[in-house]
C-alpha cells in the first residue's frame, strides 16, 4: 500500500469521525403531524380483534457501508477502506439505533416482525490476514442480537427469536496505524449477518426453517469472497389463525438474475402450502417496476401497501438514509420503496392500515441518528374466523 493512499484514505477516515463527535442534542418539536399519524399508530396497536394478524418488516442496518469495502478496485486497498468503514460503525451507535428500533416495535404491538441485517462483529488483534493467515476473529465486540433484545424487554414487551438465518460470514484485515519499525500494524474484522424472525410473547410457532439460497454473490473468486442471502419461515398461531411467516433479504448487487433466481427459489418453497402465507423482505427491487418484485406478484401475491386504506403516504418510501444516518430529513433521501409485506393467495386477508416507520424527524434518537438506513413497514391482515370461534 502506498504512502500517498494511506493519506489519502486516512482523511477519508477523519472526515467519517467527525460524524461520531457530532452530539448536537436533537430537538423533534417542530416535527408536525399533520395526518395524526401517532393516533392513527395507537389505534392500531389496541387492535387485537378476532383473525388480526399485525406484521412488521425492519431491515435495522448493518451499520456502516460495506460497499465502499466490496467494491474496491484496489485490493491492497481494502485494509484502509476496513478502518474507514468501522469507524462508521462506530459513529452509527447501535445501542442507541436499537432503542429507537424498540420504540416503533413498542407503538406497534405486531405479532411477528422479520429482521434483516441482524449482525455480529468478531476482533482478533493482532490480526493474521495480512500475512497469509488463517485463524478466524473471535473475539466478539458488538452484537445487534444482544442489544436490541435488551432494548425490547426495557419497554415491557415480551418478544421471542424463532428463527434465524447466518447469511454473510465475512474477515478481512484492518489497518490499525504504524508500528516503532514503521511497519504497518492490522487487526482483523469478521462480520456476520443474520435474518430473524421474532414472535411475540402470546403467539405460538412451530417448525422453524432456515435456508441459504443457492445463487449467491460471488465478489472475489480468486479468494472465495461470497455473500449469501437466505430465509426464515415459521408456522404462526395467532388467535385462531394458522400462517406460516418468512422473512428474507434478497440480494443488493445490480444482478437482477441473481435476485430473480432467490425470489424464485424463495416463492417454490410455498407452492404447496394451503396456510395462509406472508412474506416480509428487504427485496432489493423497487415497486412497481422492478423485475423480481413483479415476479411475486405473478406468482399471485398481493403487495399489501397498493392496498393500504391509508393514502396519506402514497409513495410508501422505505430506503434511504445517508449511511452516516445524519440527514436532516428524508426529503431528497427517501427514494425508493423495495421492503415489502406481501400477502400470499392463500387464506384471502382483508389489507388493513399501513404504515411506514423510521422516516420522520420525532423516530430519530436523541443523538439525532435515523434509527436505520431504511424505514420499516408494518401492516394489518385480517382473514376470516369461523362464527363459532370468533364469538369465544
Amino acid at each position: 500500500m502506498n504512502l500517498r493512499l494511506i493519506w489519502i484514505l486516512l482523511l477519508a477516515v477523519t472526515l467519517i469521525w467527525g460524524c461520531k463527535t457530532d452530539k448536537t442534542p436533537f430537538s423533534a418539536v417542530d416535527d408536525s403531524d399533520p395526518h395524526g399519524e401517532e393516533q392513527l399508530l395507537a389505534e392500531f396497536k389496541a387492535d387485537e380483534g378476532a383473525g388480526v394478524v399485525k406484521v412488521m418488516s425492519r431491515n435495522v442496518y448493518i451499520g456502516t457501508d460495506v460497499d465502499l469495502v466490496l467494491e474496491a478496485e484496489d485490493i491492497n486497498s481494502v485494509p484502509m477502506l476496513v478502518q474507514i468503514a468501522y469507524q462508521l460503525l462506530q459513529s452509527t451507535d447501535f445501542s442507541s439505533r436499537a432503542v429507537a428500533l424498540a420504540e416503533e416495535i413498542s407503538k406497534t404491538r405486531p405479532h411477528l416482525i422479520g429482521l434483516q441485517e441482524m449482525s455480529k462483529f468478531y476482533i482478533q488483534s493482532p490480526g493474521d490476514m495480512a500475512d497469509g493467515g488463517m485463524t478466524p476473529a473471535t473475539d466478539l465486540f458488538l452484537d445487534f442480537f444482544e442489544i436490541l433484545m435488551e432494548a425490547i424487554e426495557a419497554k415491557g414487551l415480551n418478544y421471542e427469536m424463532a428463527a434465524v438465518v447466518k447469511n454473510a460470514n465475512v474477515e478481512l484485515p484492518m489497518f490499525t496505524g504504524v508500528d516503532s519499525l514503521g511497519n504497518y500494524t492490522f487487526d482483523d474484522i469478521r462480520i456476520e449477518d443474520h435474518d430473524v424472525i421474532l414472535v411475540r410473547s402470546d403467539v405460538n410457532y412451530s417448525n422453524p426453517v432456515a435456508v441459504r439460497y443457492d445463487s449467491m454473490l460471488v465478489v472475489d473468486p480468486s479468494i472465495g469472497l461470497v455473500i449469501p442471502r437466505g430465509y426464515v419461515k415459521v408456522n404462526a398461531q395467532v388467535g385462531q389463525i394458522s400462517l406460516v411467516f418468512a422473512n428474507t433479504h434478497i440480494e443488493a448487487a445490480p444482478d437482477i438474475d441473481l435476485r430473480m433466481a432467490q425470489v424464485t427459489q424463495l416463492l417454490d418453497a410455498f407452492n404447496d402450502e394451503t396456510l395462509p402465507v406472508i412474506i416480509v423482505g428487504d427485496f432489493n427491487s423497487p415497486a412497481t417496476t422492478g423485475t423480481s418484485y413483479n415476479h411475486v406478484l405473478s406468482e399471485g401475491y398481493t403487495d399489501t401497501w397498493i392496498m393500504n386504506p391509508l393514502t396519506y403516504n402514497s409513495n410508501g418510501y422505505t430506503f434511504g438514509h445517508q449511511s452516516h444516518l445524519r440527514n436532516a430529513g428524508p426529503e431528497g433521501f427517501m427514494r425508493s420503496r423495495i421492503d415489502f409485506v406481501f400477502a400470499g393467495p392463500q387464506g384471502d386477508p382483508t389489507i388493513g392500515e399501513g404504515f411506514v416507520l423510521g422516516d420522520e424527524k420525532r423516530d430519530k434518537t436523541a443523538s439525532g441518528l435515523w434509527p436505520s438506513d431504511h424505514a420499516g413497514v408494518v401492516t394489518k391482515l385480517t382473514y376470516s374466523v369461523a362464527a363459532k370461534l370468533a364469538s369465544n
